[in-house]
């Protein structure tokens, strides 16, 4: 399994790739948005990402019961208002691309339909992320993969066969460069039902790259999903919850990306590799282990009994293991107490 964005390369062999999702928490301002990819371009993460819709490409403008949000964040809102106040502009798209190559930031975006799309690979976007909602649209996964981009697709709601067939249309439509987010579609997303155990199977059952989208509060989950081996994290940022906004309220500050990079780096270094040799941490610290030591003076052809050597600190002596061989051998030479016991000091 490879991937890679903008020439890094993504995977189990490699540090997980932070993306911020901007989303709606520009609130309107495009300073707002060139400040907020500053922001994460300093707090360490891998990318910004974009949505890349209208209203107009996501709904229609209707007030019928269908179209209107009940509970959550959103309440009230009819679906048209929502994606009116939360769209990131399509005239701001190239503005925002070319901050984030000023800022040394890779930057890429959420398609919603073709049109976007296309506007997008005018701008030379180098990845495209399929939206969880979005995963049941087979034609727009085949329109942005036709493009030959590496392609992040993100599972919430979806069932194996959803998954399933989404993949094949991705394939199909000539991706070879795929990765699949593990996902609660819920905003925010309650920490008992992120369902982490999910993560590992999916990468194992689609041969995949594999990460999380995370809605949850906080960084616990993006953290313990590294250690199911989570080579991508992406969570919702911006400059201060307080200033309110769509999303605001499970978005990340500056001081929880930051350490989110830098704590999902760490918990990447602390896997390590598997088997049974040892670190080069634990050089010189033999002498904390237990080996057998003389424990009195004994002249040379003496026969060794029990309280004559004991297991003790430091290690550099012969094994614990070792002391019922050692009572009843005859030495070789004269030993002193504190002389570490060695199979040459013991006659045949």
């Amino acid at each position: 399994m490879t991937f890679a964005i903008s020439g890094r390369p993504i995977g189990p062999s490699h540090p997980p790739y932070v993306i911020a999702e901007l989303s709606a928490n520009h609130n309107g301002s495009l300073e707002r948005a060139f400040a907020t990819i500053d922001a994460v371009s300093q707090c360490g993460a891998d990318a910004v990402k974009l949505q890349t819709y209208t209203a107009d490409t996501l709904t229609i403008d209707c007030a019928a019961p269908d179209f209107m949000i009940r509970g959550g964040l959103w309440d009230g809102y009819k679906l048209y208002d929502l994606y009116r106040w939360a769209e990131t502009p399509f005239e701001w798209q190239r503005p925002l691309f070319e901050h984030g190559r000023k800022r040394g930031i890779t930057v890429f975006s959420t398609p919603f339909d073709e049109t976007a799309v296309d506007l997008l690979e005018d701008l030379g976007c180098p990845a495209y992320k399929i939206a969880s909602f979005e995963l049941v649209d087979l034609p727009l996964i085949r329109y942005a993969a036709s493009t030959g981009k590496p392609m992040i697709m993100s599972t919430g709601l979806a069932n194996e066969t959803e998954i399933a067939e989404a993949v094949e249309a991705a394939r199909g439509a000539g991706c070879r460069n795929l990765a699949l987010l593990h996902c609660t579609s819920s905003y925010p997303a309650p920490i008992d039902q992120a369902n982490l155990r999910q993560l590992p199977l999916l990468s194992r059952r689609f041969s995949t790259v594999g990460g999380l989208s995370d809605h949850t509060m906080g960084t616990t989950a993006a953290i313990a999903a590294v250690a199911l081996g989570a080579c991508l994290i992406e969570k919702h940022f911006t400059i201060s919850r307080a200033d309110k906004g769509p999303d605001s309220e499970f978005s990340l500050e500056p001081d929880e990306l930051r350490r989110l990079c830098t704590e999902a780096r760490d918990a990447w270094l602390a896997l390590g590799k598997d088997g049974f040799s040892r670190p080069p941490a634990e050089a010189g610290s033999d002498v904390f282990r237990r080996s057998i030591y003389f424990v009195r003076d004994l002249p040379a052809g003496a026969i060794v009994g029990p309280d004559d050597i004991r297991r003790i600190r430091p290690g550099k002596g012969l094994a614990p293991k070792h002391f019922d061989a050692l009572v009843g051998r005859r030495l070789k030479s004269a030993v002193m107490r504190g002389t570490a016991t060695a199979w040459e000091l013991f006659e045949d």
